[in-house]
């Protein structure tokens, strides 16, 4: 213990909203002034300069290194001036005397331990300082700090608290009889208050503060004292405590989205005041006034400031938005968790560890949370413990639960007895990562599809598959996607067992068997035709047609006649904008209609932040009765570019034909199930060409939406349809593991290929040299002969492939499940991998040189690479990358732009070459489908069951 003669320095003001409030009488006013100006030389220098300068003698109090409201690591020097008011106010706000004792809860490494301090030496009270070992035992640490030292002063985080425990918190930290005269709370979350008031013993009197701060304005910057008339009430209230008031010099600020202050609604708290500066990283001198983002969100009202959440606290899982923390709050207040902590474990678990007071049955809380929790929010699993690990600076360890959470599935993958065992760990995996109750049984003939399971949940069961009977199980995705759980079983047991006596179908659904006469020109073998187009057919008309990844197909047929196609220069694949000949591609032109054109219509969606240079404003909206994951086509005629149309479908069934600029439906046909798969157009312009759910490749007119043909595949198609323009075919992957060469205008199959693996992503074709790309969920990349349908060279990339191939004049790109962009010739020779953090579903898009590569990941990143495979720059999101890039020219700006969609909704617009953020916009639900930009006009899906057309528009349309 170490005790200092009392000063008697506390006369202060609080400076919030105009207020004043004097804390000390004027006494001892005059020996303040002259203590604070002998003290204080860098504080009234910076008046002077309007800076504060950290060269300046006498400037910092001290330096400390912080991971930084980002997670980007930051040095933060800390001056007098900024720390000093923490001091002033707190020992004034206490009220304390030479008679109090503090405990240094504190290590040095964490600031708030600077206030502790000096709070002590500065009034004169005694400063308790225990070993690290004694600290972190409670039952150890409880007798010294309440029966042998009697600390009257104590400031912590909850989680150091909660490591009481409720029982001892309640009979001695907070029971009647205790030393303990104030407790502040702060660093992390405040407990609510019923978790709150069951920890006080009846006759505490115990002052109990919410503080809140940022290390970056250190230490703290708001306090509220909890009413005591609350702590004492029997009522359970079910209001969150709210952060109060500004400390001394703090100036607290909520701004909104674009940046602006409010004073009702929702916000990210910004914190700074005149002198209340700190220096991070390399500054050297920094504003008075500066105030720094918290990455905290809370909402006003009333004048009243309530937490909602840190920045990295917000998820979105199940298509809804959610604090974490809720989880953690409403799993405390059962009655039988001592404590609780919730991880997102590699953003796609909810993780809740819990310290139980007695012995509990994992499904009783499961049924207790389902009670007050929203389905989104029921964590996937729960793992009990017997204590909350934290930090040196008393929060939870969120690195040390991941570790035990990885033990905890280690040790029970440990325990998987073998094919005895399989049946039971299945059908956990499946109501796991489905979110299924605990005690559900599941039925046998049930399909993960149908279960609520999505392509990105069937990459996590295979994923725990693999890892429970500890070997890869090849094709088994695509069982997945396809098959019963009954028959998963089954498979496992023939491929990791090798059990051959157990009934397994590969499909589940009954077999389609195409007619005799399809069966005959679908062997496989080379069908040459003299004039693959059909030139009976005499409506042929001129288009461009636009699709994901900036793919531009442009056919000028006016001279046609009988002639080979190989002539037209103007008729060019899908491959690259490059390619376009004679023509500028009004996709890449930046004009817009302007604002007449835009129809008005309910602000379901709304601007994330107020671009500086361009904003995205809603032009139309079309309901398609459920989610949107196609991607647009956009198909202009020659003749009148004003009655450009879009075409995409939905899992409602439902294939609409909107006019682009208007967004007027031309027409609507309903399919025979879900569509994901993307519009194709025909060679001729007037059929519309897509798959569906139940087998189906329809062939529908282009004008009308009347069906021409069907074609019948053996399982469901998501794969989107490729046209080849120099023979009119359409090629289409299935998940009957084949690629299908369909003539529509024959209405015949020429030629199908076993492609050994799901064909879910689309097949890409490249005219130069002429082949056809195919990739599937077993991991292979094909390279295909068009004409023959023969396999020409085929590699094997280890894990599913989701994205789609792209083509460039030199090389094919490709991402994989593991992470990796892969980029080989068109001879099948690996040039380079790039590697990310996350799977890559991703299909690359290349800019108009060829000279870049963009694509996202799960990793939340947007990435550009150069043909080499090196690195260019990289952006970081708010949630994963599933869908592909767009890239266009905005003439506006003189510059190529990019647009992309994260899946929590956010649309980005970037510079394509220092992917420099241009605007963002928020749309209502999840995003899956792909955006298509033409002239200045964004078309894209979403799963809030609506099809968007927003208008890019820069600032001088706005």
């Amino acid at each position: 213990m170490l005790t200092v003669e009392h000063n008697d320095l506390v006369f202060v003001r609080l400076h919030w909203k105009n207020i004043e409030v004097n804390l000390m009488t004027s006494d001892g006013k005059e020996k303040y002034d002259k203590e604070r100006k002998s003290h204080m030389r860098c504080e009234n220098s910076s008046e002077e300069k309007e800076y504060m300068d950290a060269r300046h003698k006498d400037c910092l109090a001290y330096v400390l290194h912080t991971s930084g409201t980002t997670g980007t690591p930051k040095i933060v020097r800390v001056p007098h001036a900024c720390v000093l008011p923490n001091v002033q106010h707190f020992r004034e706000l206490f009220d304390i005397t030479p008679e109090d004792v503090l405990f240094l809860a504190s290590p040095l490494t964490f600031d708030p331990s600077v206030v502790e301090i000096f709070i002590a030496l500065s009034s004169g009270a005694s400063l308790l300082i225990v070993p690290t070992s004694v600290k972190v035992c409670p039952s150890k640490l409880a007798p010294v700090l309440f029966t042998h030292h009697r600390v009257t002063i104590l400031q912590a985080t909850p989680t150091l608290l909660r490591r009481f425990g409720s029982q001892l918190i309640k009979s001695t930290v907070l029971s009647a009889s205790t030393s303990l005269r104030v407790l502040a709370l702060g660093g992390e979350s405040f407990p609510s208050l019923t978790v709150l008031k069951s920890w006080i013993g009846k006759g505490n009197k115990t002052q109990i503060f919410n503080i809140y701060g940022i290390t970056e304005v250190s230490s703290w910057a708001t306090y509220y004292r909890i009413p005591e008339k609350i702590l004492n009430s029997t009522l359970k209230c079910e209001l969150p405590v709210q952060l109060g008031f500004p400390l001394l010099d703090t100036v607290v600020e909520v701004r909104d989205t674009d940046g602006f202050t409010i004073q009702e609604g929702s916000g990210q708290v910004f914190l700074g005041g005149k002198n209340r500066v700190c220096f991070l990283d390399g500054e050297v001198t920094v504003p008075l006034g500066t105030m720094r983002a918290t990455g905290d969100f809370v909402t006003l009202q009333g004048g009243e400031m309530f937490f909602l959440g840190r920045k990295d606290s917000q998820i979105k899982r199940h298509g809804k938005r959610l604090n974490i923390e809720l989880v953690q709050q409403v799993a405390e207040e059962l009655q039988q968790v001592e404590s609780c902590a919730v991880t997102w474990y590699n953003q796609e678990k909810l993780i809740l560890f819990i310290v139980s007071k007695d012995d509990v049955v994992k499904d009783h809380i499961f049924k207790e949370l389902q009670k007050h929790l929203p389905n989104h929010a029921i964590p996937d699993e729960l793992v009990l413990i017997d204590s909350l690990p934290f930090t040196s600076h008393g929060k939870v360890d969120v690195s040390e639960l991941n570790k035990t959470y990885l033990a905890y599935v280690n040790l029970a993958q440990n325990k998987f007895s073998g094919k005895e065992d399989l049946w039971e760990k299945l059908q956990c995996l499946w109501k796991s990562i489905l979110s299924l109750p605990e005690d559900l049984k599941v039925p046998k003939e049930s399909l993960f599809l149908n279960s609520g399971g999505d392509s990105l949940k069937s990459v996590r069961l295979l994923s725990e598959i693999e890892q429970l009977v500890g070997t890869p199980v090849p094709e088994l995705l695509e069982v997945v996607l396809s098959s019963s759980i009954l028959e998963i079983y089954n498979y496992i047991l023939q491929t990791v067992f090798a059990i051959e006596d157990v009934t397994f179908t590969k499909i589940s659904a009954s077999k389609r068997k195409l007619s005799d006469t399809d069966q005959e020109e679908a062997s496989g073998k080379s069908l040459h035709q003299k004039s693959p187009l059909p030139f009976n057919y005499k409506e042929i008309n001129a288009f461009l047609a636009l699709s994901r990844g900036n793919q531009v197909l442009s056919v000028n047929t006016t001279e046609l006649g009988h002639c080979p196609l190989a002539c037209y220069p103007d008729l060019i694949s899908q491959t690259n904008i490059k390619y376009v000949k004679n023509l500028d591609p009004p996709a890449l032109i930046g004009k817009s209609k302007g604002p007449s054109c835009i129809a008005k219509v309910s602000a379901e969606g709304s601007p994330v932040t107020k671009a500086e240079k361009m904003e995205l404003r809603v032009r139309w909206r079309s309901d398609t009765g459920k989610c949107v994951d196609a991607s647009p086509l956009v198909v202009i005629p020659a003749a009148d570019n004003s009655s450009a149309t879009v075409y995409i479908g939905s899992h409602s069934g439902r294939m609409k034909a909107v006019d682009l600029c208007s967004g007027k439906v031309k027409w609507e046909q309903i399919l025979g199930d879900r569509i994901e798969s993307s519009a194709c157009v025909s060679v001729c312009g007037n059929f519309i060409i897509v798959g569906c759910y139940n087998g189906l490749v329809y062939v529908l007119k282009s004008n009308s939406g009347e069906m021409y043909w069907m074609f019948t595949t053996e399982d469901t198609v998501k794969s989107s349809a490729t046209m080849d323009p120099t023979t009119g075919l359409i090629y289409i992957g299935s998940h009957d593991q084949h690629v299908y060469a369909l003539d529509i205008y024959k209405k015949k199959c020429i030629w199908k290929l076993k492609c050994e693996g799901t064909v879910f992503s689309s097949p890409c074709l490249s005219l130069n040299p002429h082949s056809l790309y195919c990739a599937t969920l077993g991991g292979l990349l094909l390279a295909v002969n068009p004409t023959a349908g023969s396999t020409v060279w085929k590699h094997s990339c280890g894990k599913p492939l989701f994205s789609s191939p792209r083509c460039c004049q030199q090389y094919i790109c490709i991402g994989c499940v593991d992470g990796n962009l892969l980029c080989f010739t068109h001879s099948g020779e690996q040039v380079w991998q790039f590697s990310t953090r996350g799977p890559i579903f991703s299909s690359p898009c290349a800019s108009a040189s060829e000279q870049e590569i963009f694509f996202g990941s799960h990793d939340c990143f947007i990435y550009c690479c150069n043909m080499k495979g090196h690195l260019q720059w990289k952006f970081k999101t708010t949630s994963r990358v599933y869908t592909t890039p767009f890239a266009f020219c905005n003439y506006s700006h003189n510059s190529e732009m990019l647009a992309a969609a994260s899946t929590d909704g956010k649309l980005w617009i970037l510079e394509s070459e220092s992917g420099q953020l241009q605007s963002v916009y928020q749309l209502p639900g999840e995003v899956f489908s792909s955006p298509v930009i033409w002239e200045s006009m964004l078309i894209i899906g979403c799963r809030n069951n609506y099809i968007y057309c927003l208008d890019l528009l820069s600032s001088n349309q706005k």
